[in-house]
């Protein structure tokens, strides 16, 4: 079985070692830093399965320790933040992280959430799904749109993944969140639309338009040709 790897970046030391310890004891082999700029280099330099981000640190912001990581990987970023504000959500979302918690946080539902996201981060179809202009490769996690490669962060691969592999057929915005956040998310469902937005951006950036169908009032689609109707 393959070694599985975390990195902790958290100023809080006993927090900080509170983590260490029940993720060693989950079989994990974990790497601890305090501050943002030693975080930053051991993320970019190391393999990790998943990253747990506090927002708040010394030397460089989480939230910049974030945006330099999804610059260089595709780790997935779990971000610990300290108030329960929708802009800190939104904020750390929109530099790359993958999910966030709220300090204090139940040990347990911090491990459950690193679970889903390695059971989405696993390769489930190995093959290359190709629609319209763009060609997905599900183990390598890469999707190529025009000749170009689209940088996405987990949830957003995971996201055009379900639609890709599933073109023709309108997903709802219910069934993409079973399928990309998890049966147990229990957010907004607007999170959807937000994701969707976000891939949207990143598509239009490459000169890809209109690749991902809004069906109102039910859900998205992507048609076999590329193309929404």
């Amino acid at each position: 079985m393959a070694e599985k790897r975390v990195l902790i970046i958290e100023d809080e030391p006993q927090l900080a070692r509170f983590l260490e310890l029940e993720f060693t004891h989950e079989g994990y082999q974990v790497k601890v830093s305090h501050d943002g700029r030693t975080g930053l280099d051991l993320a970019i330099s190391q393999e990790f399965q998943v990253i747990i981000l506090d927002i708040m640190l010394p030397d460089l912001s989480g939230l910049e320790v974030c945006r330099r990581i999804r610059a260089e990987r595709n780790t997935p970023i779990i971000m610990l933040t300290a108030r329960d504000a929708v802009p800190d959500r939104v904020i750390g979302l929109e530099a790359g992280a993958d999910d966030y918690m709220t300090k204090p946080f139940a040990i347990e539902e911090l491990l459950a959430r690193v679970r889903a996201i390695q059971r989405r981060v696993a390769p489930e179809q190995d093959q290359m799904v190709e629609v319209g202009c763009c060609r997905l490769f599900p183990e390598q996690r890469r999707v190529i749109c025009a000749d170009k490669e689209l940088k996405l962060t987990t949830r957003e691969f995971d996201l055009l993944a379900c639609l890709m592999q599933n073109r023709n057929r309108v997903m709802t915005r219910e069934m993409i969140l079973d399928r990309v956040w998890g049966y147990d998310y229990e957010g907004d469902t607007n999170i959807v639309d937000v994701y969707v937005r976000y891939v949207r951006s990143k598509l239009e950036e490459i000169g890809v338009k209109d690749y991902i169908e809004t069906v109102r009032g039910v859900g998205y689609v992507i048609r076999e040709d590329g193309h929404a109707h």
